[in-house]
């Protein structure tokens, strides 16, 4: 008892609070709604407003911002950049936001990463963003943030009933931090009841994209398998869903030109193209991919409406010859969902 009491004296005095659970994500009821004017379509964050103030400091940065998508009452944003560390792996960062029909700040997530220093990332990302909007939150928040990883750098036992965690809340928000999921912002007078779920404008079903995924070589079984991969290439394909309907697709590709000619063919690994997406926008999408795979160059940005993050990372270069592989993204996650 003696050196519990010890290890929580300076937890409280640092903001910390511990609960049994974390908080919930997303928040209970939010996707449980019929469609309400969804938008999926995808364009760039806007500059003005609420959203150019809450991203500028990401873009001016070097992150990719873009509206998602939208319903009738909110908007959902989506901010991503690519870490790499010393051996070129990529670390995704990501912060979401969900603005409210009268263009206020109603929710915020700035997950943790994989990678060093995830707590300072946390904090560059967070604490400007939200100054923006909020005065003084953001030195508010890199001061919680900052005494958090203290106590937990100099405590000398472990809590008992699960992940540390700090608490606060200012004038405009209330705040929940920890090394799993991050820190996330509730607004304290603004809500958005029903959050956008649309994705139709970009993806079908998983179902009816099973049979190709299976003619290509991928060992996949839906249902309830939303995780497939493909032995013989390195390859895999991944899906958030929601239901049936595709949300966001990842999979992961190799790249071989020799001659100046495209060796590892992409019906290779999809016999019938990319049917995990729609006809208006597959053509595009597939050609901007296929761009990078020749070049062997990433991309982040929009493409007909679909948001396409392609990481690459190049092997051996000769000339016109190039070996790499792709990481590739298509369509963002809902807000507060996994993965990020």
């Amino acid at each position: 008892m003696i050196l519990m009491i010890m290890f929580l004296g300076p937890l409280a005095l640092a903001g910390c609070t511990r609960s049994d659970e974390p908080p919930a994500l997303p928040p209970a009821g939010v996707y449980e709604h019929d469609a309400a004017g969804e938008n999926s379509q995808a364009e760039p964050a806007s500059t003005d407003g609420t959203a150019g103030a809450l991203t500028r400091s990401l873009r001016e940065a070097g992150w990719f911002c873009a509206q998602v998508r939208a319903n009738a009452d909110g908007r959902a944003l989506w901010c991503r950049i690519g870490h790499r560390d010393e051996a070129d792996t990529v670390y995704p960062q990501v912060a979401q936001f969900l603005l409210d029909r009268d263009d206020r700040l109603a929710w915020a997530w700035f997950p943790s990463t994989q990678a060093k220093h995830e707590n300072d990332q946390v904090a560059a990302a967070a604490a400007p963003a939200l100054t923006a909007i909020w005065t003084d939150a953001g030195d508010r928040l890199r001061q919680e943030i900052d005494d958090f990883d203290r106590d937990l750098r100099t405590r000398t036992t472990q809590l008992s009933d699960g992940i540390p965690r700090t608490g606060w809340r200012d004038t405009y928000a209330d705040y929940s931090y920890d090394g799993h999921n991050g820190l996330v912002v509730t607004a304290r007078d603004a809500s958005v009841r029903r959050w956008p779920f649309g994705s139709e404008h970009y993806a079908t079903t998983m179902s009816s994209a099973v049979d190709d995924l299976l003619a290509g070589g991928y060992d996949c079984f839906y249902p309830p398998q939303q995780n497939c991969n493909r032995v013989q290439s390195n390859g895999y394909f991944r899906v958030a869903l929601r239901g049936d309907q595709i949300v966001s697709a990842q999979f992961g590709i190799g790249s071989l030109i020799e001659s100046g000619r495209q060796r590892h063919l992409l019906s290779e690994e999809f016999p019938h193209g990319l049917t995990f997406l729609t006809e208006a926008v597959r053509r595009p999408v597939t050609e901007r991919i296929e761009q990078s795979r020749r070049s062997g160059t990433g991309f982040a940005g929009i493409v007909a409406g679909t948001v396409v993050i392609i990481d690459a990372h190049r092997g051996a270069v000769d000339g016109d010859d190039l070996v790499a592989y792709f990481d590739i993204q298509i369509g963002a996650p809902l807000a507060a969902t996994l993965p990020i």
